[in-house]
């Protein structure tokens, strides 16, 4: 790993050898590799600047679809700092939660925020005219944290989830040499700044001369239209667009002729959304990618046949995620830690990443493997390469692919947010008058997976809840519907039954 270029040199390359070509479009601004860069270049200034010089270890990036976002993604890269993108959609209280649990050193932000335990550089600031040509390059390690990303925690604490140039090395040479990425394709960027699939979609497109295209919110409800429109070649989101375009009734037949790659992760892939997609691009190849962020965005992969006649069939209904990248290494084992056909899914590999931000959150998340069976790590040190992570995924083997069967504890994705419904209860439970509190990932009418909350003690306003749990959560993670109960069930071990309070919630809505 230690000869593989990172993130900021794989820009800087093409930028060196592609000067010209686009290398973001954004709305109707388009910017060169050269005006990035620069971009880059006065943004890093900005930063340290505002640290009276001092190179910053670790970077906020309060920004999203806009040049100050991706500017200070780079600009952090060629400091050799970690990028930790934050959300401009998040409570002050959170984001001065996770700037502390992340010790960032500054915040870059391009719009104003509430005050932050750290300075906070707005995109915008002056700069002296030759500020930024005396920012030097400095080159991190293979061992070094490239960024950081948040996901829910079970505590009701984010957990921080570091990744470092050789995991995200590790992805991107072989993401682009599999999707024949290069000057002239164009890739779509579809997913937030938080999401860690925009590392893939930035730096595939950066690292091969492509070109980053971001859609608007309003042309992301209609991806066939701005792929039409945009000429986009290679497609990456979470399912549920599929979903949502076709209720918009925006994928026609054989609606994306430019389109050669659609890849779909984040969340189950249905067998329905991808004949849906597929009738809408047929020159298009199909992809399901799966992965945790702590395997660095994706480590398995499914190309479905070209003919649907070959298209596997499962009894959730879903598209395999099918087998592990061929440089990581994978275990299915069941609950005594036998290799089975059926069980969780656990990898080790160069994209592993090498420990939460706080020690105490691995516990519990590797195992060892010896003698034909799984072992649990115990401690909450830092894993060393030989351990697996335990994803926490139930998979089933179906001839050589795998299928995603759902989760082995209670954490779900809604939209391709991945989501732990302890911390969203959690939250709950802290608003004044709420007793206990459950949180169920129920499908509405559509199909479509959504939060439903249960809470125990006086009756409360729904609107005022949804209100007061908006500025402790993000608001993918705010639910859908209140319903206020005398006591829970439970079931033979004392333990709140969920599965009979969704048939009451499923009950009291066919009332």
């Amino acid at each position: 790993m230690a000869d593989r270029p990172t993130l900021y040199e794989r820009f800087a390359d093409t930028a060196a050898r592609h000067p010209g070509l686009a290398a973001l479009e954004l709305g109707e601004e388009r910017l060169s590799y050269t005006e990035l860069a620069e971009e880059a270049a006065r943004t890093a200034a900005r930063l340290l600047a505002a640290l009276d010089g001092r190179r910053p270890r670790r970077v906020g990036v309060l920004a999203n679809r806009s040049v100050a976002a991706y500017a200070g993604y780079l600009a952090a890269n060629r400091l050799g700092s970690a990028a930790v993108p934050l959300n401009p959609g998040f409570s002050p209280e959170r984001l001065a939660t996770t700037v502390a649990l992340a010790e960032l050193d500054v915040v870059l932000a391009d719009a104003p925020t509430a005050d932050l335990p750290v300075p906070v550089v707005r995109a915008d600031a002056p700069l002296a005219a030759d500020a930024a040509a005396s920012v030097p390059v400095h080159l991190p390690g293979p061992d070094d944290i490239a960024y950081i990303v948040f996901t829910s925690g079970s505590t009701g604490t984010p957990k921080g989830v570091p990744i470092q140039h050789g995991n995200v090395a590790a992805l991107l040479d072989y993401a682009i040499a599999r999707y024949e990425l290069g000057p002239g394709c164009r890739l779509s960027q579809t997913f937030d700044l938080t999401f860690d699939p925009t590392v893939w979609d930035m730096f595939s497109a950066w690292g091969s001369g492509a070109t980053l295209v971001v859609p608007t919110r309003n042309e992301l409800v209609r991806p066939a239209r701005f792929i039409e429109r945009r000429q986009i070649t290679h497609w990456f989101s979470v399912p549920s667009v599929i979903t949502y375009a076709e209720r918009l009734r925006d994928l026609t037949p054989a609606g994306m002729p430019s389109l050669r790659w659609s890849l779909f992760g984040g969340e189950q892939l249905t067998l329905e959304q991808i004949r849906i997609w597929r009738a809408a691009a047929p020159q298009s190849v199909l992809e399901n990618l799966y992965g945790p962020t702590e395997v660095t965005v994706a480590c398995t992969q499914y190309r479905l046949p070209t003919r649907p006649e070959d298209w596997p069939s499962s009894a959730n209904g879903t598209v395999p995620i099918g087998t592990p990248y061929p440089h990581l290494d994978f275990l299915v084992v069941d609950e005594d830690g036998r290799p089975a056909d059926e069980g969780e899914l656990c990898v080790r590999g160069s994209q592993r990443f090498p420990g939460y931000l706080r020690p105490a959150d691995n516990s519990g998340r590797f195992l060892s493997f010896a003698d034909g069976r799984a072992v649990l790590h115990e401690g909450d040190g830092p894993p060393g390469p030989e351990l697996y992570y335990r994803t926490g995924d139930r998979v089933s083997r179906v001839g050589d692919a795998l299928v995603h069967l759902g989760r082995l504890d209670q954490q779900v994705k809604v939209r391709g947010h991945r989501i732990e419904l302890g911390e969203v209860e959690a939250a709950l439970r802290a608003l004044p008058g709420v007793g206990e509190a459950v949180v169920l990932a129920l499908p509405d009418a559509s199909g479509e997976v959504a939060l439903e909350a249960c809470y125990t003690g006086p009756g409360q306003d729904p609107v005022a809840l949804r209100g007061a749990l908006g500025g402790r959560l993000p608001g993918y993670m705010v639910p859908r519907g209140f319903t206020r109960l005398d006591t829970f069930p439970l079931n033979p071990n004392g333990k709140t039954d969920r599965r009979a309070l969704a048939l009451e919630l499923a009950e009291r809505g066919q009332r």
